[in-house]
């Protein structure tokens, strides 16, 4: 058989040699080559290198000592060689995002991707709440493409890369402690380092001169710090102390039978060369057989090993590749295939591609290096993300990646601190934070100038200086004030500038609207508010017919209604047996209407006698009781008080009307009645203080004032205050906000400072701040609304409901002892007495004789019922004693 060299590139990390041949010149064919040489290339003399290649060479041990699969694997140059080549590039090392790009097809990627480990690296910075990171790394496609793919992850958490530090590859220590001493000066402290791991220790070493390893700062090192210490047979001290609190992700592979077999080897087969393995020997070994396999596969499927001449493939320049005498592997585009299509358990774990050629179920270990070694505190798989439960357990459950499922070991930070770092501080470059504060006109107990330090005053400074020495840390800041002075300034634009970073905060009376946080952070509001409309009003005269305002029709209506009710009920119970309820049907109807309305005044005069009238009559006195109370306590409420009414009701009322509208100056109730109500511009009017509020509202529309005022609730409370409640708030408050501080997108101090404003809330010096600067005197906001003051059904419905019932209960019970007592009442007893009892008054003739003999029998006193009930029961017993005696007696 022919020997023939199948050219698979096994690694691509920092390409210096190529072993192997191009093989014979023109076409060579061969459907059982008796070898297939396999190239690989890697740095021999690096981190890597040394760990992958006795794993290579293990691997084609083991392949050749497998008769199951073919005794080969592979390698070449770099990928766009590959490329034109047609032969598939196996990489155990090439984990830079960027080479999955479409123009590498022949880019097998047989190690986990940088993009799932920046994906974890994001999942912790949202886990720990920072905002911001810097990342440290070398300036070359591995790291350029790594950090690109953090900075997308990051901004999908809402955080970002603050400042890239990047360095040459090699770059020199002076070089590196240039940079670091940079990034010093920022305000982030959470560090991701993401080089290589021959060049990476010198980071660490001028970190932890320039005093950057200590309490505070957060490091995060990518595979590569794990990569380096693994390689290593015991821990250098030395090393170990530059790396205290680091935090490192590394390849997760499963323990099984198949890695702590090859382990065992590799560590037998070690030299003075060879320290140590790290995952990129385990992944070495799995990429050995998965060309093994997949050519094993290849070729029984019928595949053929052939090559054929490229006229694209030629030397220019005078290179001396010879690049002309490489052929092209006409099976290419099947062997790739093949090599997709694996499946097998290999050392490092699960060897499948999914769609995007990468291998599936990504995981990484998260360690924290601390004394001399590391911890492991979690793992992050892109099933679950960040859990404290090995990802193959978790691959058996549903995926949650929800924020509660989150969860890690705790850590031991640099400076041997427990508590997570806040992970910034005030940039170290001796500026204060720029605070731009409004130069107000009017209502200066918020915010004016002051001629003493700090150079502003008020309430909202107040607050913010009691905010900020809350804070665990010094905030050198200085006041800017905003504004000519001699009117108020636009807010809106003192946010923008903000925005724009010529302030890098504002302090003042800033409501917080949905417009201004989109182009700035607020802080959580430290004063509710809202617009109302303040309107002149004026003293409501009495009307006759006030008594009828404590309640609204519906009561009225249903009270009367459960009078007249009650009323019959009673008479309906007493008819029978009070003779104060009997009598012609005029009388009885007068003593309905009597009785039920008396009650109202507890005057009743008649008695009664029936235990069902009086259970009736007891309750329904209980409801007359609490009715009265409350008509007596509202209708006083509405005669004493003085009622003031105004001709506008609300905001409703100013938007349909064409009358002008007056609100302060600056204010953003200007863009909220234009855009939002679409009120004309014509009509607003702006106001620059108290006495031009006054003033406006004194006039009216026809003197060339307003007609009212639409202004935020603080300012309104000052306002009446000063005039002696001269006027008042019509209609309800119909926006919600309140005030905060504005600071830069996803500044750190806006989240600080909010915490800090809740503490002053709940141990009541905010509220003391408060009443130092906004006291006033006390007047009714509103207007009084008669029609919001009266007593409705929805206050009452339950009494009347236990009044229904009662008097139901009352009629059922009446109505089964009625029916009972005419079932015992026969016509033959009724006639027998009909001489005696006479109906009591005269009935209007009813068709129905059966209806009219119990209408008859109802109408009748209940002892004359009585009377004839036991005279019959007296002529039964005599009939059946005289039947007794007339019996013939037998003979004894």
């Amino acid at each position: 058989m022919k020997r023939t060299q199948l050219f698979l590139i096994l690694c691509v990390w920092l390409p210096m040699s190529v072993m192997g041949r191009s093989g014979n010149a023109g076409s060579v064919s061969s459907s059982k080559p008796s070898a297939v040489n396999i190239g690989a290339l890697f740095t021999v003399n690096s981190v890597i290198g040394r760990s992958a290649k006795p794993a290579i060479l293990a691997a084609i041990d083991d392949v050749n000592s497998d008769s199951s699969v073919l005794p080969e694997i592979k390698l070449n140059v770099i990928s766009h060689v590959v490329n034109e080549l047609h032969v598939p590039l196996l990489s155990f090392a090439a984990t830079d995002p960027t080479l999955a790009a479409l123009q590498y097809p022949y880019f097998v990627r047989t190690t986990q991707s940088d993009y799932f480990q920046m994906y974890a690296i994001a999942d912790l910075v949202e886990y720990y709440g920072w905002r911001e990171v810097v990342a440290i790394f070398v300036d070359d496609d591995y790291g350029r493409g790594g950090i690109s793919v953090l900075g997308d992850a990051l901004e999908k958490k809402r955080a970002k890369i603050s400042y890239k530090a990047a360095f040459t590859p090699r770059a020199s220590k002076s070089e590196i402690d240039d940079l670091l001493v940079g990034v010093n000066l920022r305000e982030s402290r959470v560090y991701v380092v993401h080089v290589n791991p021959d060049s990476g220790l010198t980071v660490f070493s001028v970190a932890k001169s320039l005093g950057m390893m200590s309490a505070g700062y957060v490091w995060i090192a990518t595979d590569w710090l794990p990569s380096l210490l693994d390689s290593s047979a015991t821990a250098d001290p030395d090393t170990m102390n530059l790396l205290q609190g680091v935090i490192a992700l590394r390849h997760h592979t499963p323990d099984g039978d198949l890695k702590k077999s090859l382990m065992s080897r590799l560590n037998n087969q070690k030299n003075k060369d060879i320290a140590n393995f790290n995952s990129y020997a385990l992944y070495a070994y799995d990429s050995v057989w998965l060309a093994a396999r997949a050519l094993d596969a290849y070729l029984k499927e019928g595949g053929n090993i052939s090559f054929s001449s490229d006229p694209t493939l030629h030397d220019s320049n005078g290179s001396r590749l010879q690049l002309a005498s490489l052929r092209t592997f006409d099976g290419g585009q099947q062997l790739l295939q093949t090599i997709l299509s694996m499946n097998f358990t290999g050392v490092s774990g699960q060897i499948q591609f999914d769609s995007d050629k990468n291998l599936v179920h990504p995981a990484y270990d998260v360690l924290n290096i601390g004394g001399t070694g590391f911890r492991k505190i979690g793992y992050w798989s892109n099933y679950s993300h960040l859990s404290v439960i090995p990802p193959e357990i978790l691959y058996t459950r549903p995926p949650n990646t929800s924020t509660a499922s989150q969860h890690v070991y705790s850590v031991i930070w640099p400076g041997e601190t427990a508590a997570p770092p806040r992970g910034w501080v005030f940039p170290n470059n001796g500026k204060p934070l720029r605070i731009g504060v409004p130069n107000r006109v009017g209502y200066k107990q918020f915010v004016a100038k002051d001629n003493g330090p700090p150079g502003v005053r008020g309430f909202c400074i107040d607050v913010f200086e009691a905010a900020i020495n809350l804070l665990p840390y010094p905030v050198p800041r200085s006041y800017m004030l905003y504004g000519d002075g001699k009117r108020n300034p636009v807010f809106n634009d003192l946010v923008a500038e903000v925005a724009a970073d010529k302030f890098d905060a504002a302090v003042g009376d800033i409501t917080i609207v949905t417009n201004r946080t989109k182009i700035v952070d607020f802080t959580q509001p430290y004063m509710e508010s809202g617009l109302v409309v303040v309107a002149p009003v004026k003293q409501k005269k009495s009307s006759p017919w006030a008594f009828l305002k404590p309640f609204n029709a519906l009561m009225w209506c249903v009270t009367g209604a459960f009078f007249l009710l009650v009323g019959a009920v009673v008479w309906i119970l007493e008819h029978r047996i009070n003779r104060e309820f009997r009598g012609p049907p005029s009388q009885q109807l007068i003593t309905i209407f009597w009785f039920s309305f008396s009650t109202m005044f507890f005057s009743h005069r008649e008695n009664t006698m029936s235990t069902l009238g009086r259970m009736v009559l007891i309750i329904w006195l209980f409801v007359v009781l609490i009715i009265n109370s409350s008509y007596t306590a509202s209708l006083t409420s509405i005669l004493t008080v003085q009622q003031l009414t105004s001709r506008i009701e609300g905001i409703d009322t100013l938007v349909s009307s064409s009358e002008p509208i007056g609100i302060q100056d600056g204010s953003f109730a200007w863009n909220y009645l234009i855009d939002e109500l679409n009120i004309a511009e014509s009509r607003i009017v702006k106001l620059k203080n108290p006495d031009e509020y006054s003033s406006a509202l004194r006039k009216g529309p026809r003197g060339g004032g307003v007609a009212a005022i639409v202004d935020e609730l603080p300012y309104i409370e000052l306002f009446l205050s000063s005039t002696n409640c001269e006027f008042r708030t019509v209609g309800p408050e119909f926006t919600k906000s309140g005030w905060g501080f504005a600071f830069q997108r996803d500044s750190p101090l806006a989240v600080e400072l909010s915490t800090a404003i809740l503490q002053l809330s709940e141990n009541g010096d905010l509220q003391k701040i408060h009443n130092k600067w906004l006291t006033h005197n006390e007047c009714s906001m509103q207007i009084n609304q008669v029609d919001s003051t009266q007593l409705s059904l929805q206050s009452f419905w339950g009494l009347f409901l236990i009044s229904g019932v009662a008097c139901s209960i009352a009629l059922i019970v009446f109505s089964f002892r009625v029916l009972c007592q005419y079932r015992r009442f026969s016509p033959e007893a009724e006639q027998g007495d009909v001489g005696e009892i006479e109906p009591a008054e005269p009935r209007r003739t009813i068709r129905n004789p059966s209806l009219k003999k119990l209408f008859d029998f109802v109408d009748r006193k209940e002892d004359e019922i009585k009377e004839i009930l036991r005279r019959k029961s007296g002529d039964s017993k005599r009939q059946a004693t005289h039947s007794s005696d007339g019996q013939p007696h037998s003979p004894s």
